[in-house]
């Protein structure tokens, strides 16, 4: 990445499969699947009825009761997920960094969707006069950083991205380059998601898009295997400190790797489906590798999108052939939504944290329920359990609906 070195030095998680660092990477390396029938709603007139929610999450542990009456659940998990990892930073408190240097930048592909459900059903049933003054605030997407930035006093870079599932990508490659540009010395970025809906999973379902194994919630998300049949729809936050890395290591800060590249690219194709070559995801791999200044045989580790439907595993296996040719083989890659599902917005968010983990901890997760690969993703999925990965370089990859592609490149240098 040009201009100044960004170094990662906190991590935070709420997640189907555990909520903190610690839980869900334990979880995770362990195989254990988040997917379970959904408890939100009655889906009974829903032909999918499963998904991945978030478990025991506690507002108390990170907000004012009353506060977080006034924010919808995806704000409050990105909330719960920037204390994590500001905690982790060791800058919870307020100290080590000037705040007009210090920002947030949490995005959400979709929103405060239920609060909005809500909002209209009391509209309809009640009128106007019923509807919370709040409503707004507590909806719109830019509100887990607005409540961020005014939780730990942040007064650089305030803001939020909607790229459908590649929002926590994007902003946490777009909050690096707020520092590698000389924009901030301190960035609070990822993603947060909340939209497990009757709406939602109509929507998505009538798509074609969701799996609806109801009886095998757990075996429902296959990433490259030949029996999947879509994704799981899921929900949480992942959020990651970003900091100038000479700042970092003046206040002493554990740094757990640098991120070296960040690359972006647009299918020009298809609001839904990506091109059958993923020529897009290429494209936003081959920048990232560009970016990094990394050459293609020094990565060897993918977390890859992999939702688990037909056109996009296939897609991204033939990118990643693409980008990495003969040392594609050398790749150890993780499908982690095979246990999370999909958690679209928030999905690069923490997936940003597990590839960062996997280098850090010399660990590469499983890809479980990968029973009979499909012959066209033919990559080495780290199917048979999690297992000791030697690397320097590690990708996560997100791809979203408009044709929206982001890939981040992490590096131990």
């Amino acid at each position: 990445m040009k201009g100044r070195r960004v170094a990662v030095t906190g991590l935070g998680i709420v997640s189907p499969v555990g909520n903190g660092v610690a839980a869900a990477w334990d979880s995770l390396l362990a195989g254990r699947s988040g997917v379970t029938a959904i408890s939100r709603f009655d889906p009974s007139r829903s032909k999918c009825r499963i998904a991945a929610e978030v478990k025991d999450f506690k507002d108390a542990d990170v907000f004012n009761p009353r506060h977080a009456r006034r924010a919808d659940v995806f704000i409050r998990y990105g909330i719960a997920a920037a204390a994590e990892a500001l905690g982790d930073a060791g800058l919870a408190d307020g100290a080590g960094f000037d705040p007009a240097r210090a920002g947030a930048l949490i995005g959400s592909g979709i929103g405060g969707l239920p609060l909005i459900e809500q909002a209209h059903s009391i509209l309809a049933a009640d009128g106007p006069r019923q509807v919370s003054p709040f409503f707004v605030p507590s909806s719109i997407i830019n509100m887990a950083a607005g409540w961020v930035s005014m939780l730990y006093g942040l007064r650089g870079p305030n803001l939020a991205i909607a790229t459908a599932c590649t929002t926590g990508t994007h902003c946490i490659g777009e909050g690096a380059r707020k520092i590698a540009y000389g924009d901030a010395d301190v960035i609070v970025a990822g993603g947060a998601e909340s939209s497990i809906t009757e709406l939602a999973v109509a929507g998505f379902g009538n798509a074609q898009a969701l799996a609806d194994r109801n009886d095998e919630p757990e075996r429902a998300s296959r990433p490259f295997d030949v029996a999947r049949n879509g994704f799981v729809l899921g929900e949480g936050a992942g959020v990651v400190v970003l900091e100038e890395a000479e700042h970092a290591k003046a206040r002493g800060a554990e740094i757990y790797c640098e991120l070296a590249g960040y690359g972006q690219s647009g299918d020009a194709h298809h609001i839904t489906a990506p091109p059958e070559d993923g020529a897009g995801a290429r494209l936003a791999m081959a920048n990232a590798l560009r970016d990094a200044e990394i050459e293609p045989a020094d990565v060897r580790h993918v977390n890859a999108h992999g939702t688990s439907t037909p056109l996009g595993d296939i897609a991204e296996t033939r990118a990643i052939r693409e980008v990495f040719g003969p040392a594609a083989d050398d790749l150890a890659v993780s499908g982690t939504k095979s246990m999370t599902g999909h958690l679209l917005g928030a999905a690069g968010g923490i997936e940003a944290v597990f590839t960062v983990l996997a280098l850090a901890r010399g660990k590469a997760p499983p890809t479980i329920n990968l029973e009979q690969p499909d012959p066209q993703c033919d990559l080495d999925y780290v199917a048979a359990g999690s297992r000791d990965l030697k690397a320097d370089a590690a990708l996560s990859n997100s791809f979203g609906f408009g044709g929206t592609n982001a890939s981040l490149l992490f590096t131990r240098r």
